[in-house]
């Protein structure tokens, strides 16, 4: 999230190209943030098979897809787990997809403005692994509307804390939460046990993303919020607050 300019995302390093200003801040707000839902990235599948239950949210009213390409376990792999339960479906290479698909050849960063095409039309996401970027056929997975994912922080077992690096079923739920149906997010990420995470490590995202008016004012507002990450970080620490002072020790004896 280096030297390139901002509201541009930089080529590969995930399934979902993020919007990336800041990386070194970003690196540091994922590490503060891993204190929440500590115990999510020891999450097996048969932990991820016994949750929902209780059902969250409310299923969507409009098609969710994916282009599965067969890179990733398919017992870690949110997007299988999605379309084993008959939630998702899937789409073939060369399946022109008409809703929102977020992809890394996007340009622009989903936003509320996408409300209606996600409404008529339906959202879809490419699952392939981080690691075969270069040999995955973007180009053969197309649709009219390719979007990019603002900064959010990962909650999945496998890149728990990680920026950017979402699974399927988060970048689903992002897009959904940003465009407007929060619902339809918590339902989708209510099928896994640690899915409650994601929306706790980014409520504050989140939240000010789905309040933007357009894909410029995303980036503007991810923008703002890693540049202030990054001055709590660079900010001096008084090393007085890490060890006890003289008077502190008299107190406790």
């Amino acid at each position: 999230m280096s030297g390139r300019h901002r509201g541009k995302a930089k080529r590969g390093g995930g399934h979902y190209r993020n919007v990336k200003s800041n990386h070194n801040c970003a690196r540091s707000f994922a590490q503060q943030e891993n204190e929440l839902a500590s115990g999510s990235g020891s999450d097996s599948e048969s932990s991820e098979e016994g949750a929902g239950k209780d059902e969250l949210g409310q299923p969507p009213e409009f098609v969710v897809a994916m282009w599965d390409l067969n890179h990733c376990d398919p017992k870690k792999c949110s997007g299988r787990k999605l379309a084993r339960l008959g939630l998702i479906s899937n789409l073939r290479l060369g399946q022109k997809f008409p809703g929102i698909v977020l992809s890394p050849v996007g340009q622009l960063c989903v936003s509320p403005l996408d409300r209606d095409v996600v409404s008529s039309s339906g959202v879809a996401v490419i699952d392939c692994s981080w690691a075969k970027l270069d040999e995955t056929p973007f180009g053969r997975m197309r649709s009219p509307h390719p979007r990019l994912l603002p900064f959010l922080v990962a909650a999945n077992p496998i890149n728990y804390g990680k920026p950017c690096k979402l699974s399927c079923v988060e970048a689903i739920a992002a897009t959904l939460f940003i465009c407007g149906f929060p619902e339809e997010a918590r339902w989708f990420l209510g099928k896994f046990s640690w899915g409650h995470a994601f929306l706790e490590l980014n409520d504050k995202l989140l939240n000010a993303y789905a309040a933007c008016k357009s894909s410029e004012e995303i980036v503007k507002v991810q923008n703002a919020y890693l540049e202030q990450e990054q001055k709590e970080r660079d900010k001096p620490r008084d090393l007085r607050d890490f060890y006890p002072t003289s008077s502190s020790s008299e107190d406790e004896s």
